[in-house]
């Protein structure tokens, strides 16, 4: 019996985030360049997309590059934006074959033209569909989104439509990136590593954690049915009792 089968299909979480880690030392395992691990990740995007939509996930969102990855060696940095633009154009037609909407958050004015190009591309080709929405977090950071979000608040208050009163945790929300969409409510990070790196830090105050030794290339439906099934067992407190959850 897979793990699919498991899950119970009226308790689904509506967002699921993921931390796609692991590429560089797959490749490491396999004795290939990193960028062989990046182009077999996208296998696993693939499949969790997939998997996603079939099972009933609502929203989807991939860590896809984050602010600190610049730092990277500038031919590992050049190959994933290249990368990127190969896989968008060519996946155009398989999420719009799954219903799934492409969405991204992060300050994607800094990508290189070709990529933000090839990103608005995807994002306007798959606009009318309705399944799942698929988020790629690409040049993202928790605190840039936070930081952004302030600032746009300040300035509503600077101008007068916004009273500081009226600053609460629903307000602040619908200041940042993921204005619109639920928060996640569980997080998978893949390749053993136990931290969640700059990722979704104000939306992640109540999600569940599910770490797994899996390389991100190795990373499949069953794995990620697992996840889910795990999800399901744990008991979401948020604060209270378990007797309070039960009454």
């Amino acid at each position: 019996m897979n793990s699919e089968s498991k899950i119970d299909k009226s308790r689904l979480p509506k967002h699921i985030a993921v931390i796609m880690d692991g590429n560089g030392r797959w490749a490491k395992q396999h004795g290939k360049p990193r960028v062989f691990g990046h182009k077999n990740g996208v296998k696993a995007v693939r499949a969790v997309s997939e998997a996603s939509a079939e099972v009933g996930i609502e929203y989807l969102t991939l860590y896809a590059f984050s602010t600190e990855n610049w730092n990277r060696p500038k031919l590992e940095v050049n190959a994933l934006m290249a990368l990127l633009v190969d896989t968008l154009r060519k996946e155009i037609t398989t999420l719009n074959k799954n219903n799934i909407r492409l969405n991204a958050i992060g300050d994607l004015s800094r990508l290189p033209a070709k990529s933000h190009r090839a990103l608005l591309e995807a994002i306007e080709g798959t606009s009318e569909n309705s399944r799942m929405t698929l988020t790629l977090a690409l040049n993202y950071s928790a605190r840039w989104d936070i930081i952004e979000a302030t600032k746009k608040i300040a300035r509503k208050i600077k101008e007068g439509s916004l009273e500081e009163s009226h600053i609460d945790e629903v307000l602040f929300s619908s200041f940042l990136s993921t204005s619109g969409m639920p928060d996640p409510e569980l997080m998978i990070r893949t390749s053993g590593e136990q931290r969640i790196s700059n990722y979704l830090l104000w939306q992640m105050a109540y999600t569940e954690f599910c770490f797994t030794d899996t390389y991100w290339p190795d990373f499949s439906k069953e794995h990620f049915y697992q996840a889910i099934v795990d999800y399901q067992s744990r008991e979401r407190r948020f604060g209270k009792t378990s007797d309070q959850i039960t009454t």
